[in-house]
């Protein structure tokens, strides 16, 4: 199966319980962590995907990882079951997906805004506010960080992007001046 349809039919699956049991804001955050969890350590990844690895032994990892993290009975069945059906490759898509259809019920759309350096809170709140009223939609804001933008603030919602990086600007001053 092609992995996008992989991860939209378990995300669908997930969506659908979450909102069934009353759940899905704890299990789109618990099966998140669970994905970042397998994105970072190269040897969980290994061990989860080799098939040297016996099945009890994988069994046991992932159930270790879920009592570390502290999942729910839900999310812990979720990863044993992509576990038995060997899809843990596709989780971090599913994490992805499954999050961008509860954003989508709820009628939230996700900006990603990337700064030089750290923002007050107040900053971000003001910039909510003025990506609400230019969307006229309810927007969540994850932050991240990229130095190499020397100063200003990265904003994507969706396929737009609002750049307002001094790295920007200067290559566009430069191309300006080349030409």
């Amino acid at each position: 199966m092609i992995p996008g349809a992989v991860s939209r039919r378990y995300a669908t699956a997930i969506l659908e319980i979450g909102t069934e049991t009353g759940t899905l804001d704890t299990l789109v955050s618990e099966i998140s962590r669970a994905a970042e969890a397998y994105n970072s350590s190269d040897e969980l990844k290994s061990a989860l995907e080799n098939p040297l690895v016996p099945y009890e032994a994988k069994k046991a990892i992932l159930n270790d990882l879920s009592d570390r993290l502290g999942l729910s009975v839900t999310a812990k069945n979720t990863l044993s079951f992509l576990g038995d059906r060997r899809r843990m490759r596709a989780l971090p898509s599913i994490a992805q997906r499954v999050r961008e259809l509860a954003d989508q019920k709820k009628g939230l759309l996700r900006a990603e805004v990337i700064s030089a350096a750290p923002l007050s809170d107040d900053y971000y709140a003001k910039l909510r506010a003025q990506l609400e009223r230019m969307t006229g939609k309810q927007v969540a804001i994850d932050k991240r960080e990229d130095p190499s933008l020397l100063a200003g603030v990265v904003t994507r919602i969706g396929d737009t992007v609002l750049d307002g990086s001094l790295k920007t600007r200067l290559q566009q001053m430069k191309s300006q001046l080349l030409n």
